[in-house]
This record gives C-alpha cells, structure tokens and sequence, in this order.
C-alpha cells in the first residue's frame, strides 16, 4: 500500500512546480515548463512500460487526454470567435447578474464552453477596476459550480449519465445544494464588489455605467459550431468521431470567422498551448495516485454520505474528477455488496437505495472542483487568458490560501452540514 505511494511523487512534485516556481523563477518557468511536465510525466509512462508492464492504461489515460484536449481546445478557438460587448455592465448588481446567469448556461454549455465564452466579456467590462478577485470569483462560479446540475455541465455529471443516472436526476436532487452554494457566493462577491467599486475615482464609476458603448456580438456563425460540440458530447460511436466533429467545428471557426472578430478578443493560441502541455504531465503523473484510490479507497473506512463528499470533494481539488467522480461511485457500489455478480445493474441498485451516496460524490466531484487552479480544465484556461490580457491573477498558493480556504472552504462546510452530516 505505502510502497505503490511512492509513485504518487511525480504528481506531487508537477503539482509543487506549478505552485512554486512561477513565484521563485518566472522567467525560467516559463522557458522550461514545458520539460518539468514532460519530464516527470515520463517517469511515470517508463514505469509503466517497463516495470508495471501494463501499456494499457497508457493507452486509455492517453485516449482521455485527447478527448479533454480535443473538448477544451474547440471549445477556446469557437469561443476566440464570438465578441461579445455589453453596455452598462460593471455595478455590482449586474456584475452578480452576469455572473448568475453564465452560471446558469453553465449547464448548457457546460463549465467549459462557459468559461470561454464569458471570460473575455467579463474582463472588458471590468477593464476599469479589474482585480484578482473577479478572476476567481469567475472561477468559482462559472467554471465550476454553474455546472453542477446536468450532465451536460460538467464530466463527472456526464459520466454518471453514462453510467444510468436518468438525466434530470442531479437537477431534482442537487438543485437546493446548487441554489445555497451560487446565493452564498455571489452574496460574498457583491460585497466585495461594492467595495471596489466605491473605492474606484469617480471618472472610473461613470466609464463602469457603459456611457458611449454598445451592445455587440460579433461572430454569430459560431453560436452553430458551438452547438456542434455540444451535440459531439453524446457521440460515443464509433471510437474518434465525437472528437473529430469537435476538431472539425473548430478548423471551421478558425477559418471562417474574420480577422477584426478574433484582434477584438485579443485571440492567440498562447493558453490552449500552456494547457496543453502542463496537462500532458498531470494526466501522466496522475495515473498510479488514481490507481491507488481504486484500490484501497474501500479499505480507508470510508462509508458515510459525508465522507464521500469531503472524500471525492478533496481528491478533484487536485485531481481530474471524472476518474475520481467514477472511483467513488464505484467504491459505493462496493459498500454495499452491488458489485457481486448476483446485481445487473449496481448503479441503479444504488440510485434506488442510497442515492444520497451519488448525491454527495456528485456536489463534492463537481463544486471542489474549484479549490485550485488544477482542480478543472477551464480553471487554468481562464488564469491563462487573464494573464495574457495582463490581468493581475492569484499564485497557486494565493489562489488557495487568499480566497478557496477562506471562501470556498467554509461554503461546503455548511453544504456538509445542512446536507451530507448524517
């Protein structure tokens, strides 16, 4: 058990350099970021090819690292090409507006599409007093708990569909959940926005009402090729396609939306290529801490709804929460003998008699996700394109320690104890 631990280092080391070095050596990290992914994700591959001697596992982690870049990469180009500039949207109250409702299309589009589409928005109109805590507030409530109530929102929620969840079933179960989280956090980012706002000189106050600025949206084409993806999502025959119509929407994109549409975002491939590389080696490196979960999560005494939700809640702060979401139901499963041959179906065994068990996994797999910079695709997306607009982010450590810990942290301690305590 301790020994098979120690393949977990790679991991922990990608995760240290991600958290460290930007702030120790920037300029070196941003040269060399690229060997430290490839670099430890390799050590892991080679000990997998070579000691464990099971290639198949690469095979398939390699196959979901190409469909989460495929999916995250289509949906940055489309989003790259729909401007959308809004008048007089800078007040707290609309900024809460705003952001409720790209919370809310989160389940549409999911946290993904959401998170690019609305990102390049919301910091134009913030432009004048634009601080850090817009950014994870953005975060936070788009990029990850807006997605926490259909399948389409966010990959764990899909994989649960996949599995024979019905797909209204996380809208009727989670929506109390999902409304308290949304109410307490936008309340907190009202506050803190008001205090901003009122701090911002007085010119700044009258550039935020939106005074000689226009509604626009620009690029309309791609609102198709966006569904396009959306649609690819529920394609899961033959092996490739769901992926190459999602490629294929973007080659589309790309080529068809005019030059004026993508100088107005600012549009390179800068984060997508950042994103890219930093996940080749957490895909990599994740791979034995995730087998590892597999094997012994049953035997780690936990076997309480709360349990489950802290447990599957911490593990997708830090790692993908597709594999976790489905280790965890997997191990609920296992708690209550459904995995004997005797059952069919465990799942719906589950659904039918714990299903407060997938409640918890899904709230925790979901809303943890927004704890760390890693703990969700878009979440790197986003300080990405924040940073390439020149926009002050968080550390990784000022992430957490700054506005997760303080924030987030005592939010799902209520979630905990309103619904998941006993």
């Amino acid at each position: 058990m301790l020994t098979e631990l120690v393949w977990v280092a790679p991991f922990v080391l990608l995760l240290g350099s991600i958290a460290i070095l930007p702030l120790s050596n920037k300029s070196w990290w941003e040269k060399n970021f690229g060997f430290v992914s490839f670099g430890l994700g390799l050590v892991v591959i080679l000990h997998y090819l070579f000691q464990v001697k099971n290639p198949h596992i690469l095979i398939h982690t390699g196959f979901e690292y190409f469909s989460f870049i495929a999916l995250i990469g289509s949906l940055f180009v489309i989003s790259g090409g729909i401007h959308i500039n809004v008048k007089g949207e800078a007040t707290p109250l609309a900024n809460s507006i705003f952001l409720l409702v790209a919370a809310f299309l989160a389940n549409l589009m999911g946290t993904t599409g959401a998170s690019m589409v609305f990102i390049r928005p919301w910091i134009r109109m913030n432009k004048y007093r634009l601080t850090a805590f817009h950014i994870v507030f953005f975060i936070f409530l788009v990029s990850n708990v807006g997605g926490g109530l259909t399948p389409m929102g966010d990959p764990p929620l899909f994989l649960g569909y996949l599995k024979g969840i019905p797909f209204f079933w996380v809208l009727e179960n989670v929506l109390p959940i999902w409304v308290l989280t949304i109410s307490l956090l936008l309340a907190i980012f009202f506050v803190l926005d008001t205090f901003n706002f009122r701090k911002a000189p007085r010119e700044v106050q009258v550039k935020e009402t939106g005074a000689g600025e226009e509604w626009k949206f620009l690029g309309i084409r791609n609102v198709f090729f966006l569904c396009m993806i959306i649609g690819a999502v529920f394609v899961n025959h033959p092996p490739f396609l769901r992926e190459a119509i999602m490629i294929s929407a973007a080659v589309l994109s790309y080529k068809t939306t005019k030059k004026d549409v993508h100088e107005s975002n600012d549009f390179n491939f800068g984060p997508i290529k950042e994103v890219a590389i930093l996940f080749v080696g957490i895909f990599a490196t994740m791979i034995p801490a995730l087998e590892w979960l597999e094997h012994y999560a049953p035997k780690l005494g936990i076997n309480t709804p709360g349990q489950f939700f802290w447990g599957s809640g911490i593990l997708s702060s830090v790692l993908d929460n597709a594999p976790t979401y489905l280790n965890f139901l997997s191990a609920a499963t296992g708690l209550f003998h459904y995995t004997d041959s005797s059952v069919a179906d465990p799942v719906s065994m589950l659904l039918a008699n714990h299903s407060h068990y997938i409640r918890a996994i899904s709230v925790g797999s979901v809303f943890f996700g927004a704890v760390t910079y890693i703990g969700n695709g878009p979440n790197f997306l986003v300080k990405s394109i924040a940073d390439q607009s020149k926009v002050k982010t968080p550390s990784f450590f000022g992430y957490f320690f700054n506005y997760s810990l303080p924030v987030l942290i005592p939010i799902f301690f209520l979630v905990w104890l309103l619904f998941f305590r006993t």
